[in-house]
């Protein structure tokens, strides 16, 4: 069983990559190679800027190639929920901006003709609990109202139907979904940055930066460089002097396992529509099959950051979690198990604008696919002028009391999920 990403193992080489010095200037440094900062970088190349990606590692070679590759309409928290706290004016703006990034995403694809294995089939929501399926029904009805007439209620016999298990009491449909093999996707991101102008420097940490007169000194660990304006796509990164931004996001670890391939005549029965699928407990799980038909299936599983032992760890809680819900898995072979760190906000909303004059994009949230490579885009926009382009630019972002940027709550956070799922 491989601890590598699925994503990061079976993707072509990036070869835009630049290997000589650093430029000594440029309009736009982005601090991070994930979705977020190869959007940016392709948008504001576009638009004719000098940009520049610096990358600790490798392109996408965190979040955005460590995720499970669900890219659907949905905001993290429950429509219902929003709506009761926000009021229906703000709930419906945060659902149409994923909805545009779902659009984005396919957009991109298209325009740049990335080879990613691009399908549309859709979300779908699955109620562990009869409860659960009653919560559905009243926001199904919310959703139908206010925003989005695509969505679609089923039975328990017609979520049988899609899913051969008798572990859900019916499913919230949302069509607007997209998937794709998304370590394709994102090394094909790079290269049409790259192609458009952007400079991407790998093995690139940055240390730190200072205000200049007309921008900033970039220091990092290849020199340094002026530009006009940064750009921070980090999400939970812990390299340089990010302190603000870590004691207002939680990293969450978030784990995957992938099986062997599946023969088609048991996908037929297992998952007939192929669509994205997660489930409706506080600790549940997501799946979904890839393009040379393994099912992907991960979750929270522990919460713990992600290293080689809570890899392992947490894959055997998924893999029993799998055979729990379908039972014909019981004998088929893992290839594929690892981490990765989710950006979490405390209301589960991204976070985009400036701090210190410096711009950031981040805190997705576990919702990242689509969301990133929409804000990339945005924030080329906001960073050109155009505030009003920023869907998330009214929301505060008050630091996490007691959080300084390790994580030492999370078992206690992981204790109370469970009680709750127990209990609801």
């Amino acid at each position: 069983m491989g601890n590598e990403s699925y994503w990061l193992d079976t993707v072509p080489a990036f070869t835009g990559a630049q290997p000589g010095a650093l430029p000594g200037q440029v309009d736009v440094a982005i601090v991070g190679g994930g979705f977020t900062g190869l959007a940016a970088a392709r948008a504001l190349a576009l638009k004719g800027a000098s940009v520049v990606v610096l990358e600790a590692g490798r392109v996408i070679g965190e979040a955005s190639g460590r995720n499970g590759g669900q890219c659907n309409t949905g905001v993290a928290q429950d429509y219902a929920g929003l709506s009761a706290s926000l009021g229906a004016d703000k709930a419906r703006a945060y659902y149409q901006a994923y909805e545009s990034a779902v659009q984005s995403v396919v957009s991109l694809v298209e325009q740049e003709r990335i080879a990613c294995d691009l399908i549309r089939n859709g979300k779908l929501k699955l109620a562990a609990k009869p409860m659960h399926y009653e919560g559905l029904a009243r926001t199904c009805e919310l959703i139908r109202k206010e925003v989005d007439a695509d969505v679609e209620l089923l039975s328990a016999e017609q979520t049988r139907d899609e899913v051969d298990s008798t572990q859900f009491y019916g499913g919230l449909l949302q069509r607007n979904g997209v998937q794709m093999h998304v370590g394709r996707f994102g090394v094909g991101l790079a290269q049409a940055a790259a192609r458009h102008g952007a400079l991407i420097h790998q093995g690139t940490p940055v240390l730190d930066w200072k205000a200049q007169a007309g921008g900033y000194q970039v220091n990092t660990g290849k020199g340094a460089l002026h530009a006009s304006q940064i750009l921070l796509a980090t999400g939970t990164c812990q390299h340089g002097g990010l302190g603000w931004y870590r004691r207002r996001i939680v990293p969450v670890g978030s784990f995957v396992i992938v099986t062997e391939v599946l023969p088609k005549s048991l996908i037929d029965q297992l998952l007939p529509g192929r669509r994205a699928y997660v489930t409706s407990r506080m600790i549940g799980n997501y799946f979904r099959l890839t393009p040379d038909n393994r099912l992907l299936f991960g979750g929270r599983a522990r919460f713990a950051m992600s290293d080689s032992v809570n890899d392992a760890k947490s894959g055997k809680v998924l893999q029993a979690a799998m055979v729990q819900i379908f039972p014909a898995l019981a004998n088929v072979k893992i290839d594929y198990c690892w981490g990765g760190l989710v950006d979490m906000t405390s209301d589960r909303l991204p976070r985009a604008g400036q701090h210190g004059g410096v711009y950031h994009s981040m805190g997705y949230s576990g919702h990242g696919v689509q969301m990133s490579v929409h804000m990339g885009q945005v924030m080329a926009e906001v960073m050109a002028g155009n505030a009003l382009a920023n869907p998330w630019r009214d929301l505060d972002w008050p630091a996490i009391p007691g959080h300084f940027g390790k994580p030492w709550f999370l078992p206690l956070v992981g204790a109370y999920y469970r009680v709750q799922d127990y209990l609801h």
